[in-house]
């Protein structure tokens, strides 16, 4: 009984694409530097979401933090999640 191979090259070309972008992209990321006041800035961000249009200046402010604690179990292993954001939006006329 012959093997039909278009459905299984279809798929196979599609993983290969996905990977080779995965690849692509992975090699353009630069690594970063961890600055201590990034750092310190991000740790003050209440918990829940903010935004702020300060009238003397044309933009918008807006920071987000999220925490939770995930435990396996009553007394299991735990996972903190910490994610945090900054942002700002300039407009300017020109």
């Amino acid at each position: 009984m012959a093997l039909p191979l278009a459905p299984v090259a279809a798929v196979a070309l599609r993983y290969g694409a996905v990977a080779l972008v995965a690849y692509a992209a992975s090699r353009r990321v630069h690594t970063a530097t961890i600055r201590q006041d990034g750092e310190d800035a991000l740790d003050a961000v209440p918990e829940g979401v903010g935004a702020a249009r300060p009238r003397d200046r044309s933009q918008v402010n807006a920071e987000a933090r999220w925490r939770r604690i995930i435990r396996l179990g009553a007394s299991g292993p735990g996972l903190e999640i910490d994610a945090s954001a900054l942002g700002r939006v300039t407009f300017r006329r020109v």
